[in-house]
């Protein structure tokens, strides 16, 4: 099945083109804080756990898990292997957090242990993984009238290398019960040291179906389907559908499934390029005054025999036997079929040359339509480009603005002026051929988070478009629409982004610029009504930015000399503790903060 390629339908109705900035109010936030009598089974990074990818899956981890069927009522696990709830009823009259389950908690079995982690399946099931190895699937009663019972394991198994859980749902098909489980892991490469690429090691990705296999009531839960993904970078974001028809991942590398049932699933040469190839650019170009010359990456081991080439004046075609065209369309202008000409490179690429029917002008794009992510810049062109774009940047740190060049150097550059790869990408898998049959290339579109909003959906995800942070909801039952933007985040705060020059002036910053501006940024996340973004740093701060509202006053606008009706308000608290945050989880009315030894609760809205 072809990977069809996407793309995300903002909707205009949610968006602000009017929005000014965030005021800064000085309003105390009510913080209330709850010291816990066992540390947080907090679990630092070894010295083999390196690379990026162990900082993004453990480093980075979020220890503090929210229940979605039960507002303000949070779960995380200590370090005597208690798994604890927290719920609140009065925030003046805070108890303490009780015991669900105490796992054995021996860790010693496995050198390379994670984090522990939880994922709340269902409405009455949970998944925990110990950290070393060990799955647990729990019926936990209804949470909210019982939160006091313990949870009752019918499910425990060693599943193998240490991993954490990414999402799990609960379903019933044919009146079978079953628990759709993903699983990350961290794996070296089975290759030499010598011949291995990159960090050594790869991204796994285990989607786990257990289900009730018992007759006559009598309930016994097995491993009934075990598939595997991998990559080489850790996703974003991924999470199972509904009922377990599909999956979607989004990451800066694809993602492949590999094995299942731990049986190498076949895989031809032109399907694997075709999975990465709706991430990748599939061809790359570059032009002259003169001609246009086109790399397309083909399936290895192709013949001229298999290559299916047509050329006219206005449009081109080029494929391989048997499979859907991977360049084709109008060209951008008329070119000479007979003074154009292609050849196989490599054995991997196929090279096509087209001269252009007019010498001169410089084409935008290859394709009517199309998009420039594959374009490289002629040799003849860094060097003009170069000259032209001298007088904005320079490398020497105490640059004279009375010379040629400006008083502009690249360390002042923030963060977020750096786009993710063109690789980056959403896309959904079908759960029975495991091919990807959606894929949304994300581009510049910088991911920011990932929040559980709506228990009976699958979890949302929040990226930087231009200025803004838009929300997405998947719509796995709307192939057409697979994406919905449900919310939109204003650009955010206004940030003192001069003090580099020891300026006083102040000006607008987008969410991007809000991440990046903080060095010590590690959480971000939302509430269900969407009332307020909140960002969480690794030491004491947190900010709340809150979506725009009517004004109580009478208020002016003195530049533009028009009346302001709506005020948007960022907010910064102050945490009593000097240790690490470890969880951040808001909802509509409170947002939690899980440091290694206190709980902070923070009244965001009444």
């Amino acid at each position: 099945m072809a990977a069809s390629n996407y793309s995300l339908k903002i909707n205009r109705n949610i968006l602000d083109p009017s929005f000014e900035s965030y005021r800064l109010s000085l309003d105390p936030i009510p913080t209330y804080n709850v010291e816990l009598d066992a540390a947080v089974a907090e679990v630092k990074l070894k010295d083999s756990q390196y690379t990026l990818d162990h900082v993004r899956a453990f480093g980075m981890y979020n220890y503090l898990h929210i229940d979605p069927w039960y507002e303000d009522s949070v779960y995380f696990v200590d370090c005597k292997g208690r798994v604890l709830n927290f719920t609140v009823t009065l925030d003046t009259a805070l108890g303490k957090p009780r015991e669900v389950f105490r796992m054995p908690f021996d860790t010693s079995r496995c050198e390379e242990h994670v984090c522990a982690s939880l994922s709340l399946t269902s409405a009455t099931w949970a998944a925990l993984s110990d950290g070393a190895g060990r799955l647990y699937l729990f019926r936990t009663s209804m949470r909210r009238e019982n939160s006091s019972l313990k949870w009752e394991a019918l499910f425990s198994e060693e599943m193998g290398e240490p991993f954490t859980i990414l999402h799990s749902i609960s379903h019933v098909q044919a009146g079978v019960h079953s628990m759709e489980v993903l699983l990350l892991r961290i794996q070296k490469e089975p290759l030499p040291d010598s011949e291995s690429k990159g960090s050594g090691y790869y991204v796994s990705l285990e989607w786990i179906t257990v289900s009730d296999t018992a007759k006559q009531g009598q309930e016994k839960y097995e491993v009934r389907k075990r598939r595997e993904l991998r990559g080489k970078s850790v996703p974003h974001y991924a999470a199972v559908e509904p009922q377990g028809k599909g999956l979607m991942v989004a990451s800066d590398k694809p993602f492949v499934f590999t094995h299942v049932d731990e049986t190498l699933v076949e895989q031809s040469a032109a399907e694997a390029m075709e999975v990465e190839s709706a991430a990748d650019p599939i061809y790359f170009w570059q032009q002259t005054m003169e001609d246009i010359t086109v790399s397309v990456r083909m399936p290895e081991g192709i013949t001229k025999d298999d290559v299916l080439f047509k050329l006219s004046i206005h449009s081109v075609s080029l494929g391989v036997r048997g499979f859907t065209p991977l360049l084709e369309g109008q060209l951008h202008a008329p070119v000479d079929p007979e003074a154009s000409a292609w050849i196989i490179k490599d054995d991997k690429s196929l090279e096509v040359t087209l001269q252009k029917m007019c010498e001169g002008p410089m084409w935008p794009e290859l394709l009517m339509g199309g998009d420039r992510r594959g374009e490289i810049l002629s040799e003849e062109q860094p060097d003009l480009l170069n000259e032209r774009l001298t007088y904005l940047t320079t490398e020497d740190l105490n640059a004279n603005p009375d010379k040629d060049k400006p008083p502009c150097n690249s360390q002042e550059l923030e963060d977020c002026d750096g786009f993710p790869e063109d690789s980056s990408s959403v896309t959904r898998f079908d759960g029975d051929s495991l091919k990807p049959t959606h894929v949304v290339n994300l581009g510049s579109h910088q991911f920011l988070f990932t929040v559980d909003l709506n228990p009976s959906e699958m979890p949302c995800f929040c990226l930087r478009h231009d200025v803004d942070a838009l929300l997405w909801q998947p719509r796995p039952d709307k192939p057409s629409d697979m994406w919905e933007h449900i919310a939109t985040f204003n650009a955010l705060e206004i940030e003192t982004h001069q003090t580099r020059q020891h300026s006083s002036s102040l000006q607008l910053s987008n969410f991007g610029y809000v991440q990046a501006s903080k060095c010590d940024k590690k959480f971000a996340t939302c509430p269900p009504n969407f009332s307020y973004a909140a960002l969480g740093e690794c030491l004491r701060r947190v900010f709340i930015y809150r979506q725009p509202s009517p004004v109580d006053t009478v208020l002016f606008n003195r530049k533009q000399g028009r009346q302001v009706g709506q005020v948007a308000k960022q907010q910064v608290a102050s945490l009593d503790s000097n240790d690490l945050v470890l969880g951040f989880r808001a909802t509509n009315e409170r947002l939690f903060v899980l440091t290694l030894n206190n709980l902070f609760v923070l009244k965001i809205n009444n």
